[in-house]
């Protein structure tokens, strides 16, 4: 007993121990570690880097690019995000069918889902930009849509109208409307700023903000038939308004004035 005391109280024995602590660590990172996943993901991360770029290659370097960094016809892509290649891809707008003022989008996407992914995978390797958002980013689930509309009147009302019908812009540009339009693309609309528009990242307006928006935006388009005030003569403000009001109003007046005084001319000569 005293030997094996004397050796435990040896200079070495507490190195020794450290050093089979470390080993046995070690040995267990080793059997444990997820080493297999992640190259499998790095794996199929490069696979679509090079898929999109031969889609790329095919459908949008002549006019961004060979390498993304833009032409006379086609503005630099590099640092744009993923979230740029979803929403101008995945509406339609691009590939452009011809240059003009603005593009607008399509019915029918060129792109599946997954050429979409790959695209946004190489677009991505060129330089960080935003990312394509998730469901729970976007989600209008338990958003506050009083402070939606605030925030949609107060950024986004001056160009796309209170009620996100659209409106002309100058030199040939408008603003789309927005019924129809998916939350997930509102969502990556407000990150990246398309064309014309300014871009709300989150630095300048949170998450729930944009969520706020969107479920606005959900709620003024739903359901049409509880529109107040009766017809919503296209949601298009009080101009369409004044001037439904001014030719229908005044024209019903008119023709009114003119029965009653034709009625009141027969009476006296009879």
């Amino acid at each position: 007993m005293k030997k094996l005391s004397a050796r435990r109280r040896h200079p070495l024995a507490a190195l020794v121990v450290l050093l089979f602590a470390l080993a046995v660590t070690g040995g267990l990172y080793a059997a444990f570690s997820p080493s297999e996943a992640k190259a499998d993901d790095s794996s199929a991360q490069s696979l679509a880097i090079e898929e999109g770029k031969k889609l790329y290659a095919v459908g949008c370097a002549s006019c961004h690019g060979t390498g993304g960094q833009g032409t006379s016809d086609g503005p630099s892509l590099v640092g744009v995000g993923s979230a740029a290649v979803d929403f101008q891809v995945g509406t339609g707008r691009m590939p452009a069918q011809q240059p003009g003022a603005q593009v607008p989008k399509k019915k029918k996407k060129i792109y599946s889902d997954a050429d979409i992914e790959q695209l946004a995978a190489y677009i991505s390797s060129l330089g960080a930009g935003p990312v394509t958002p998730t469901k729970s980013q976007y989600s209008p689930d338990g958003a506050d849509v009083a402070k939606g509309g605030e925030l949609f009147r107060t950024n986004c009302a001056q160009c796309h109208n209170f009620a996100g019908k659209g409106g002309a812009l100058t030199n040939g540009k408008f603003a789309p409307a927005l019924d129809g339009v998916s939350a997930k693309h509102l969502y990556e609309a407000m990150q990246t700023g398309p064309q014309n528009m300014p871009s709300f990242p989150d630095t300048v307006m949170p998450e729930k903000n944009k969520q706020d928006i969107i479920a606005y935006l959900d709620t003024v388009n739903s359901d049409k038939s509880k529109t107040p005030g009766g017809l919503e003569l296209g949601g298009l403000g009080p101009v369409s308004e004044g001037l439904f009001g001014w030719v229908f109003g005044m024209g019903a007046m008119i023709v009114l004035t003119i029965w009653v005084a034709a009625r009141t001319a027969k009476a006296k000569k009879s």
